[in-house]
């Protein structure tokens, strides 16, 4: 079994910045292509932030751009969401989620989710 296991959310005023962590770790081999970043405020369908591919392309969603930026570690089998000027609008449930690779399988797994909240 793989799980997701999140870190960093909180409460952070307007404009200023957090750093969400995901980790990834399992009992049995595995391997994980892309990686994501998704976030879920209320009455609102939970949207793609970034993703960034094994070998480090990376996509971002129109209203992030210029604001967050993702990275991944693939010896320790993390990714990371730095995120710098932040809004209100930015205010959601951040979820990570990874492709994984158990061969010969493939399967998509989710973090638990984490609360940004950005509010003076």
């Amino acid at each position: 079994q793989v799980q997701l296991v999140e870190s960093g959310g909180g409460l952070v005023q307007p404009g200023g910045s957090l750093k969400l962590s995901c980790a990834a770790s399992g009992s049995i081999s595995f391997s994980i292509n892309t990686m994501g970043w998704y976030r879920q405020s209320p009455g609102r369908e939970r949207e793609l932030v970034a993703s960034i591919t094994r070998g480090g392309s990376d996509n971002y969603a129109d209203s992030v751009k210029g604001r967050f930026t993702i990275s991944r570690d693939n010896s320790k089998n993390s990714f990371y969401l730095q995120m710098d000027s932040l809004k209100s609008e930015d205010t959601a449930v951040y979820y990570c989620n990874a492709e994984v690779y158990v061969l010969p399988t493939v399967f998509e797994i989710w973090g638990q989710g984490t609360v940004v909240t950005v509010s003076s």
